[in-house]
């Protein structure tokens, strides 16, 4: 399934659009702008290094993890940035399990070490919200550090949890005050604006919006895009049609058993089309196990 022929912008919530926009070499900038941004002023990121983002555990038998966006500043600082467009059960555990990676990296193998750690920061950009009325409607942003339940204060500085629910940010353009208001407002809209909205005038947002334009793409990264796009589509839809069977069933239970089902039908169609087990993963929510054994 193509695009539709009325999009002019990507997607940035499909694997290509978001890796398109913050994942090269070429459009590091973005990135930087988008990570100052989100530190509100507490940091100021003048460069960053892409490193890799498939990591294995110590033993060769560990699970591994692949992330979105693995890069350090120019400090050392690692982060890790991921946009997640389906919720999974232990979507925190993952979050954290992940986070694991960078820390252990900085062993020193073979010489004295100190256990002197480097910042580690775990970005997640939700397109889903979280369970149970966790958090209040307008809170849609979550800063999350080891504390002591005591004292209230932080307990460990250098490793960082950040948040976003999208579905939450509902600012419209003339609300946007902050460049951080206008990021959210970017990645929420992208796909739906027809032009650049006035009030993002940052040179930074030229570029974005010269690099979000799909007419510029090659045939090469066009079929790579519309491959993303159906992947998305696909989810997307067996999500609301697992919604829709449990809300006519009037059952909570319903929802999560309809959403399994037919996550498990599109990770099928995504294997039989040849999508890698990671990219299942991260648009079904099932396991790599579970994948194996369709």
């Amino acid at each position: 399934m193509a695009p539709d022929n009325r999009e002019r912008y990507i997607n940035p919530y499909t694997d290509f659009g978001f890796k398109k926009l913050f994942g090269t070499e070429m459009n590091k900038d973005l990135l930087i702008s988008f990570l100052n941004a989100l530190f509100m002023g507490h940091q100021n990121i003048k460069d960053v290094k892409y490193l890799p983002t498939e990591h294995f555990g110590v033993y060769g038998d560990s699970r591994r993890a692949i992330f979105d966006v693995y890069c350090e500043d120019e400090n050392g600082g690692k982060f890790i940035v991921e946009m997640q467009n389906v919720y999974q059960q232990f979507f925190k555990d993952r979050s954290v399990f992940y986070s694991t990676f960078p820390i252990q990296e900085q062993a020193k193998v073979g010489a004295e070490w100190d256990f002197n750690l480097k910042e580690v920061y775990t970005v997640g950009i939700l397109n889903f919200e979280f369970r149970d009325d966790e958090y209040s409607k307008d809170c849609y942003h979550h800063k999350v550090k080891l504390m002591d339940t005591a004292t209230k204060k932080v307990f460990f500085d250098k490793l960082t949890y950040i948040y976003l629910e999208m579905p939450k940010f509902n600012k419209t353009e003339d609300e946007l005050e902050t460049m951080f208001d206008k990021w959210l407002f970017v990645l929420r809209n992208l796909s739906r604006l027809f032009e650049r909205p006035k009030a993002l005038q940052e040179r930074v947002f030229t570029k974005l919006f010269e690099q979000a334009e799909i007419a510029r793409f090659s045939p090469e990264e066009r079929r790579g895009y519309e491959d993303s796009v159906k992947a998305y589509r696909d989810i997307n839809n067996a999500i609301n049609t697992a919604k829709a069977e449990a809300k006519a069933e009037g059952l909570a239970e319903g929802e999560a058993i309809g959403a399994q089902k037919t996550a498990r039908e599109n990770a099928r169609k995504m294997k039989s089309d040849g999508m890698s087990a990671e990219l299942i993963t991260k648009y079904t929510g099932l396991s790599a196990e579970e994948i194996n054994m369709l």
